[in-house]
């Protein structure tokens, strides 16, 4: 979670040094651990460290191995000896243990652009080539690290903080009007690669861009591939893979001795620590995972219980965070919360802002288990649909035979009755057009279209033949969204969020095994968690919020008034 900036002047103009130590201060709450700045003429590069990993308590960014070219980046390297041993296999030599930039670099002198093409991982990274006179810039693959840019004129400003490039005189506070109507409509922008700001954009996830005295040029370099079905003669085949998956996903992501986890009573967090657990206590006894559970009475089930059943079975300390009688802060309207850009909740701010300063007490690294709730979707139907299509009769006869024997049930029976209900209720909670937008506002954006065209967005996006909704899942803005809410401009604190759930290697394993068995109420991975948790929390049924907490807050508590920005009127009706 370090921080990273840069200025590049494309007509040659040499860097303003003191505008660049400006900006690289202003980032020490993402890298309070050092703080450097290189300038080579008309390019210079800031960072600041945040050290999570033991291997990074000697990397120094920016980063060269020759002089002219450089790199910052904030990043984690996975599956590094698979990267090491193909950097060798064309005459790149690096010793195992190098920095994850020493590696993005060297990869940078392999392949060029297409270095990307070769990594796993979390990145947002700059590559300044002096020899090429090119500035060329990456984001990994699902955009959990953030890459914000703005191009005026004959400069290039750049970094993983929006906040930091507003910095920089030559930014306005413009607002992007497209990306703020989003936000109304939708409640998050629609648009990867916008932001709030008129002159900052974004490079979005799975994206390089390069700039150059011949232009700029930005290019999807990846894309969620669709992959056949994978059969096995074993039913332990499956599980095996998954938890060796698993594994290297956790693995890859546990650099230092300590971490925290946000975990609930479920499934997934829970396997997440169990295998933190297993690793770390394998490496060494002097190491901790310690959870941290959010409870609202009233509103979660059990989650007091079940989690404690989870912290006890893998013998680690768990902190509870009762919100039950303070769901929402009363003074949020006058707590001064600032964040880069709007949020549709800020009742809430500055509350969770005190829990990830208590999390950062206790580690820089935080595993959260988002995932699986996507990738192991049971789509049941598009399966059976497959197979047919397919004639492969014979599959379709042993996974429904598997299906009643794990489930006790056959796959469609007892879901007729929910697809009447759902095709019945399928208009009664789409939400209306709002009718508080300023007319004028609403006139000049056209935002009526933008409404209806987000219908039609699920018909555009790219079809799975047999998990079409999970597959669709992971080209939404909603990823983006929850990366950001968990980074350190909206967070505040020094701890890095990482989600071993989308590792690209266990997700597209999740997204290819047959939805019948191992998809229904995700049982490869109850399967896999046998012996590992509690009985009664793999025998326990999907138990999300029985409401959402803000408008039960609301309810309990009380709203309050407060006072419109009158600025806000060029987009709202303050009447309605």
């Amino acid at each position: 979670m370090s921080g990273i900036v840069g200025l590049v002047n494309l007509a040659g103009a040499p860097v303003d040094r003191a505008i660049l130590a400006q900006m690289t201060s202003f980032m020490t709450f993402r890298g309070p651990d050092a703080q450097e700045i290189w300038v080579g003429g008309n390019v210079g590069f800031g960072h600041t460290l945040l050290r999570t990993t033991d291997e990074r308590q000697c990397a120094r960014q920016p980063f060269t191995l020759d002089g002219h070219i450089c790199i910052t980046a904030d990043a984690r390297v996975d599956a590094q000896s698979n990267l090491i041993a193909k950097l060798a296999a064309r005459g790149e030599y690096v010793e195992h243990g190098a920095s994850d930039a020493e590696l993005l670099l060297r990869a940078y002198r392999t392949w060029g652009e297409d270095c990307v093409e070769h990594l796993l991982g979390d990145f947002a990274f700059a590559v300044w080539d002096g020899p090429r006179g090119r500035l060329f810039c990456a984001r990994d693959q699902l955009g959990v690290k953030p890459f914000f840019y703005s191009h005026l004129g004959q400069t290039v400003i750049f970094s993983n903080t929006l906040d930091c490039i507003r910095q920089h005189p030559s930014v306005s506070d413009k607002l992007n009007d497209l990306a703020i109507a989003d936000f109304l409509l939708f409640n998050l922008n629609q648009d990867s690669a916008t932001t709030s700001f008129a002159d900052i954009q974004r490079i979005p996830p799975a994206h390089r861009a390069t700039w150059s005295a011949g232009g700029q040029r930005v290019s999807r370099y990846w894309t969620l591939p669709i992959d056949e079905p994978i059969y096995y003669k074993r039913a332990d085949d499956y599980t095996d893979r998954f938890k060796e998956l698993l594994d290297m996903a956790v693995d890859d992501r546990l650099r230092t001795n300590k971490i925290a986890i946000f975990m609930s009573g479920g499934l997934d967090s829970p396997a997440l620590a169990a295998t933190a657990c297993k690793i770390l206590r394998s490496r060494s006894p002097d190491t901790e995972v310690r959870a941290f559970t959010t409870l609202i009475d009233g509103l979660d089930q059990g989650e007091r219980y079940y989690a404690g059943l989870v912290a006890e079975r893998l013998e680690i300390p768990i902190h509870f965070r009762d919100r039950s009688e303070r769901m929402i802060d009363p003074d949020w309207d006058k707590t001064v919360v600032h964040t880069p850009e709007p949020v549709g909740d800020p009742t809430n701010l500055a509350e969770d802002r005190k829990e990830w300063r208590s999390v950062a007490g206790h580690s820089r690294v935080l595993f959260y288990g988002e995932g699986p709730d996507n990738s192991l979707l049971y789509e049941w139907k598009p399966y059976i649909l497959y197979l047919v299509r397919k004639r492969k009769f014979a599959r379709l006869a042993a996974d429904i035979g598997a299906h009643m024997i794990r489930h006790r049930r056959v796959p469609l029976l007892p879901t007729i009755p929910r697809m009447v209900k759902n095709w019945a209720d399928q208009d009664r909670w789409r939400a209306p057009f709002p009718y508080w937008f300023n007319q004028s506002f609403e006139s000049r954006m056209r935002l009526r279209e933008r409404w209806e065209e987000r219908e039609n967005i699920r018909a555009r996006l790219p079809l799975h033949p047999v998990r079409p909704d999970a597959y669709r899942s992971f080209h939404t803005p909603l990823w983006e969204a929850l990366f950001r809410r968990m980074d350190a401009q909206e967070t505040a604190a020094p701890v890095e969020t990482r989600h071993p759930f989308v590792d690209l290697r266990l997700l597209r394993y999740m997204l290819a095994i047959p939805a019948i068995p191992w998809c229904r109420v995700k049982y490869i991975e109850r399967r896999a968690m046998r012996g590992v948790l509690p009985a009664s929390v793999l025998r326990r049924p999907k138990a999300p919020l029985t409401g959402d907490p803000t408008w039960e807050g609301a309810r309990r508590q009380g709203l309050g008034s407060f006072s419109p920005v009158w600025t806000l009127a060029e987009y709202v009706n303050f009447d309605h």
